[in-house]
């Protein structure tokens, strides 16, 4: 049995930007775009109202910006959200991720790009464009060799294994593979660490191996 197209909310205050949107998700066989929203005020009443599994949603919005609008719907648990803004600048990814989002594209992306992030983020994932995830290890290793993390003593050898890979950007499947591992029990390993170092996805895990020292840059 087909699993059910991901209902999809965009929230933009462009309305030219918005039917862009629309018009590119709508090829998509498996995803459907339940509703629009103008503004964040907006946007957290139709999640409310329409539960969509996730919420494309621009930052820079009149009334409530995006970062206070994901804030707000994460919280709630109604739907992941998708952060898309023109924008590359430091504190809207800082904010966003702190604020709970799922994932942080630039408007730059392609349709095809912009699809799968959908569908990536719907499937329970995170995920930031590597324009972003750059900036993202630049942060973290922009201060002196760290000190040892002693979280990380809660760890199983295997664990860490798995945290590191992660750090380096390997999905499931390549780290199933080179720890010679079923898919299952990587995924199993990796929802241990969230769980151990209270770490809310994959995005906080990457910044903690590098925050940590267990990844270099370069790496």
């Amino acid at each position: 049995m087909a699993e059910a197209p991901l209902r999809i909310l965009v929230v933009d205050d462009q309305a030219l930007v918005r039917s862009g949107f629309v018009m590119m998700l709508s090829v998509e066989p498996d995803i459907n775009v339940v509703g629009e929203a103008a503004d964040g005020a907006e946007s957290v009443e139709a999640a409310n109202r329409l539960a969509p599994d996730v919420v494309l949603m621009d930052v820079e919005m009149p009334r409530l910006n995006g970062i206070d609008a994901c804030r707000s719907i994460v919280a709630a648990g109604t739907a992941k959200v998708l952060l898309l803004t023109t924008f590359d600048r430091d504190d809207y990814l800082f904010e966003g991720l702190a604020a709970g989002a799922s994932g942080f594209l630039l408007k730059n992306t392609s349709p095809e790009e912009l699809a799968d992030a959908i569908r990536t983020v719907g499937r329970g994932y995170a995920l930031l464009a590597p324009e972003v995830t750059r900036r993202v290890i630049e942060r973290s290793t922009a201060t002196p060799t760290p000190a040892p993390d002693r979280t990380l003593e809660q760890l199983t050898p295997r664990e860490l294994e798995v945290l590191t890979l992660v750090g380096k950007g390997l999905s499931n499947a390549e780290i199933a593979q080179q720890l010679v591992l079923g898919e299952s029990t990587v995924k199993t390993h990796l929802s241990s660490v969230l769980a151990k170092l209270q770490l809310r996805d994959r995005v906080q895990a990457v910044v903690r191996a590098y925050e940590s020292g267990l990844v270099l840059p370069g790496e």
